[in-house]
């Protein structure tokens, strides 16, 4: 590692294969906290290229605990994290809105590393216990169209970094993989990124992919739509720029999606969401990020169609109806 290091701090790239060795050694536990958060520190000095990426998620996805829920043909929503806006469990909220409209989600998700509240402290926080049980997963996909997989569960390599990255508590690497190694690789995914130049990246990797996609970045520097600004999507078809107006939205401020000081108060913002209780600037993003999923996955579809639907699936009761028969299922 030592080598490498002093090759990468002289602005040098790793390789596809090298890339994919070292994930694995990390994997392994052949190298210390410190050769670790030096390795995160470099590539916060520099962007990754598309072969250091690409060799990183082939490592991941080969180490990986395989799960084949492909018959459902799923959607993962999910951000990159790392945007440092601390918002409260928007891509969370979304995948139960989506579910609730009849959609399957295989949600992949981790503690919050850069945040108060991840995904999975969210989940937890409601008495949900993690599984890498197929029949169990199986379950809660027939029960309520939605498993939730606690990524270090199905990534060694992301269990061997846990205490570095929450110790760093900036973002890293590590942030952009775990968006593109969901081990079921589902059939849709909705990705949010905190830069333009990510936001490429992502378009150009999934289009090596099977995977139809959409990745969306608000450009003020949200990792999500958050209708505090302009937001790009970029999707297999095409790049388009939209405005909270555009959909009818009134735009938010950032205090409107602040997810709290801990993740007790995470929990009960995003329960809120659910129970159609939260401010309306809490659920209009919500639903803003649900629609452009559902839309992903009906490409044919009209952006106001697919807003319906998310406004439905959480004015009807139906997300949190969702929510509750998963928490059921995943005690």
């Amino acid at each position: 590692m030592k080598q490498t290091l002093y090759r990468l701090f002289e602005h040098q790239y790793l390789g596809r294969d090298e890339a994919r060795q070292i994930l694995q050694n990390i994997a392994g536990g052949k190298y210390n906290d410190a050769q670790i958060a030096s390795l995160i520190t470099v590539f916060l000095m520099r962007n990754i290229s598309v072969e250091e990426l690409t060799g990183f998620r082939e490592a991941l996805l080969e180490m990986r605990v395989p799960v084949d829920l492909s018959d459902y043909k799923p959607i993962d929503i999910v951000g990159t994290g790392g945007d440092g806006k601390n918002t409260f469990n928007i891509s969370t909220a979304a995948c139960f809105t989506v579910a609730g409209a009849g959609y399957p989600v295989v949600k992949h998700g981790n503690y919050g590393a850069t945040s108060v509240s991840g995904a999975s402290n969210v989940i937890e926080q409601h008495g949900v216990r993690f599984t890498s049980d197929a029949g169990k997963l199986r379950k809660s996909m027939d029960a309520c169209r939605i498993a939730y997989l606690h990524a270090p569960m199905f990534n060694p390599a992301l269990k061997a970094v846990a205490s570095v990255r929450k110790s760093l508590a900036v973002r890293s690497f590590f942030n952009m993989l775990g968006p593109l190694v969901n081990p079921v690789i589902p059939a849709y995914q909705l990705l949010g990124v905190y830069s333009l130049p990510l936001l490429r990246l992502y378009s150009y990797t999934y289009q090596e992919s099977a995977t139809r996609f959409a990745v969306v970045h608000s450009l003020d520097g949200y990792d999500e739509i958050s209708l505090t600004a302009d937001f790009k999507v970029s999707m297999p078809e095409k790049e388009k720029l939209y405005t909270p107006e555009m959909l009818g939205f009134a735009r938010c401020k950032e205090a409107d999606l602040d997810g709290g000081d801990t993740p007790s108060q995470a929990a009960e913002i995003f329960h809120n969401v659910l129970c159609n209780k939260a401010t309306q600037a809490q659920k209009n993003c919500v639903t803003a990020n649900a629609a452009f999923a559902i839309r992903v996955i009906c490409p044919k579809k009209k952006i106001e169609t697919c807003l319906a639907e998310a406004v439905e699936s959480l004015e009807s009761g139906s997300a949190l109806d969702t929510f509750n028969r998963f928490v059921e299922i995943n005690q």
